[in-house]
């Protein structure tokens, strides 16, 4: 993968699996490579922000999946472990492809405008907190699926901080910590 491609890439590599008239979680894995943490992460992040959002029970599982690949982050493994039950999820294959289609625009300014920069973000101890937030954010994401937009929100943070791990820029773990602080201010606005 070059370093100037980088979500391009995981989103060609995923439509390379993509091809058939269903598709689970476990084709998607293995398409983007089970000793590959941070795309796995950052994937089903992606996908809470795009139109699959809107299916029933989506950012659930896509919660759970964050934080089972948080959580193996967090203990050292070094490739991904997922249940059965969430590895056969499976989704339309024509809607994961025009999910990916919509994730291109914003995979090629992403990737245009990332470099290594504030690295100590994105090393240790720093990596461990990012990956503690990104384990939380998945744990909520199943309570916020009855408050509109909020998982989908959670998974714009997912996102940031799962890309600044992958590409080493420590301004998109800093604009992440910015997004959970506006997440954590809108949902206790709208708690009664």
């Amino acid at each position: 993968m070059s370093d100037d491609t980088v979500i391009t890439d995981l989103i060609g590599r995923v439509r390379e699996g993509a091809g058939g008239e269903r598709v689970s979680v476990g084709e998607i894995v293995e398409s983007l490579g089970q000793d590959s943490l941070p795309p796995n992460l950052m994937i089903p992040a992606l996908a809470v922000v795009s139109p699959l959002s809107g299916i029933p029970l989506f950012s659930s599982i896509c919660g759970m999946l964050i934080a089972l690949i948080a959580a193996q982050m967090l203990m050292g493994r070094d490739h991904v472990w997922l249940p059965g039950f969430l590895s056969r999820r499976e989704v339309a294959g024509a809607r994961l492809r025009k999910a990916l289609d919509w994730m291109e625009r914003p995979a090629r300014f992403l990737d245009r405008v990332s470099h290594e920069r504030l690295t100590p973000l994105v090393r240790r101890p720093m990596r461990w907190v990012v990956q503690a937030i990104c384990l939380g954010c998945g744990l909520v994401m199943p309570l916020l699926e009855f408050i509109p937009f909020t998982s989908s929100l959670m998974g714009v943070v997912v996102s940031l901080l799962a890309f600044g791990l992958l590409a080493r820029d420590g301004v998109f773990v800093l604009l992440g910590f910015a997004a959970i602080g506006g997440v954590v201010a809108l949902v206790l606005t709208l708690m009664p």
